[in-house]
């Protein structure tokens, strides 16, 4: 059997592609976007132009069976800049619930309007999360109600932390349909453009991430076609009798899917801790003191090692747990592992940068303080730090770990 981490030609060209999409196009506009804290849609217009921002390009990313082009494109974009790489990249979350949950209809019919085209680009979100349950799925309060005679859902709630929530073309949608069941109960929704009753008023200021939009999302008496249920009428009645009947838990699956997207979150922390690591390599380097380098002071330089190690590290976590989602599954936890440590790099390596770069670090004029913003989030969203221990606490225990 032979045994490599070399990246295959194709894998090399996207890698090439994206990071010269984010050289070129990303950074020169990082701090106006992050600075106006709004949606980059020109930068937005950009990818979609060059088909870096398309469903084709997504499902050529998600062909590739090592499953390393998702990660690879996305530490590359998230090198970028964070806030306009997940503009960029938020409407994959939406999209991914459509791809897992919808008919092959609802794929040909939703998809393409979540992305818009180059001329009017579009974006989509991804609504799960509520005040009272982030984590804690089985909280959820959000319902959906069968309308038989009209053949409609109607769905009441609020939705938190929703990347695009608001100024999404297609909204995805959590809810429960069957409180009694708990986790079990739930169901995914499509609410159309223009959809009466989902209301988003204002967006949520946040520390990093600024040029993403979130929201919290309002459903008020929000009615939607039948054909809105995600996988269909009859396979969610098949799916809530068995659960009625004791069957496996939707709770587990929907973990699964969880593990299966948290490597390319931790690629996005990857890809801004290893922009900080390179940012304070190349200060340190130039910025001299007593007459040299201060690359040349031990104690930076053992600094910029210890945060090469610790990135190459995570990355190769990161790598681990998107190939062994395509090829076998987990068995310890192995897509929690990934997000925990890159998480931890992201925030831990942008702090050193700003640490080397000195007071300069701590000012707007160097983007090594909107890195250790950006970071930040990376312990919290996609499952918190404590989320991503308890997985591997129960994964490598074979206990219900509370």
């Amino acid at each position: 059997m032979t045994f490599s981490l070399e990246l295959s030609d194709e894998q090399q060209e996207l890698r090439d592609w994206v990071h010269g999409f984010a050289e070129q196009t990303i950074r020169p506009a990082a701090r106006e976007w992050d600075e106006r804290e709004e949606t980059p849609w020109p930068i937005i217009q950009e990818a979609a132009k060059i088909g870096l921002y398309s469903f084709e390009t997504l499902a050529t990313f998600w062909a590739d069976d090592t499953g390393l082009s998702l990660p690879i494109a996305n530490e590359e974009l998230f090198w970028g800049d964070g806030g306009i790489g997940m503009a960029i990249f938020g409407t994959t979350l939406a999209v991914a619930g459509i791809f897992a949950a919808g008919t092959p209809d609802q794929v040909a019919e939703w998809v393409p309007q979540c992305y818009g085209d180059a001329d009017d680009p579009k974006v989509a979100a991804f609504c799960s999360s509520e005040p009272g349950a982030g984590s804690d799925v089985a909280a959820m309060r959000t319902r959906a109600v069968y309308d038989e005679a009209t053949d409609e859902w109607v769905l009441n709630g609020q939705k938190a932390w929703a990347t695009n929530g608001g100024i999404a073309n297609v909204h995805v949608v959590q809810a429960v349909v069957d409180p009694v069941l708990g986790s079990r109960g739930q169901a995914a929704f499509v609410v159309p453009p223009g959809t009466k009753g989902l209301e988003s008023p204002s967006k949520i200021r946040k520390h990093g991430l600024r040029a993403s939009h979130t929201a919290d999302v309002f459903l008020d008496d929000a009615r939607v076609p039948g054909t809105c249920l995600l996988g269909g009428k009859e396979k969610l009645d098949e799916r809530l009798a068995r659960a009625r009947e004791g069957g496996k838990s939707s709770a587990q699956a929907a973990m699964k899917t969880f593990e299966l997207s948290r490597p390319t979150v931790g690629a996005q922390a990857v890809g801004i801790a290893r922009a900080a690591y390179e940012t304070a390599l190349e200060y340190a380097q130039q910025r001299e003191t007593f007459g040299r380098p201060i690359i040349e002071n031990q104690s930076i330089a053992f600094t910029l090692a210890d945060m090469r190690m610790e990135i190459d590290a995570a990355r190769l976590l990161v790598w681990r747990a998107a190939w062994l989602g395509r090829n076998g599954g987990f068995t310890a936890g192995e897509g929690s592992m990934s997000k925990l440590k890159a998480g931890r790099v992201a925030t831990w390596a942008t702090e050193r940068a700003i640490q080397i770069l000195g007071g300069n670090g701590y000012t707007r004029e160097f983007p090594v303080e909107r890195m250790h913003r950006d970071a930040k989030i990376y312990d919290i969203f996609e499952g918190t730090e404590q989320i991503q221990q308890l997985v591997v606490a129960r994964a490598i225990s074979g206990r219900h770990i509370a």
